[in-house]
């Protein structure tokens, strides 16, 4: 039932981006805003298309930067808003992500 590496990535990019979008776009209706779900989209291509697959670093390690400059600002300021709060809304999937 082990998922890959680039599965757990997908996982917690989505839990990230779900979290920032909530709280800082205050979308009413269930699911991400235009805005977040193009982020989501994009971030899950990138990651399925990650030349090093499951054995991949984390993306801020890597040699190759495969995300466009405005996308990669977009997902490290939901990285900064919505990493401390992982361990609060979801701390298991924190803790697999800072130890794995």
């Amino acid at each position: 039932m082990a998922k890959g590496r680039v599965e757990r990535e997908k996982r917690v990019i989505k839990l990230m981006i779900e979290l920032y979008c909530h709280k800082k776009h205050q979308h009413k209706s269930h699911g991400l805003c235009e805005e977040c779900q193009e982020l989501l989209t994009y971030a899950h291509k990138r990651l399925s298309f990650c030349k090093f697959g499951d054995e991949k670093t984390t993306c801020q390690k890597c040699p190759i930067h495969c995300y466009k400059k405005d996308m990669k600002q977009k997902v490290k300021d939901v990285m900064r808003f919505s990493g401390p709060r992982v361990l609060i809304y979801s701390p298991i999937e924190f803790f697999r992500h800072m130890f794995y």
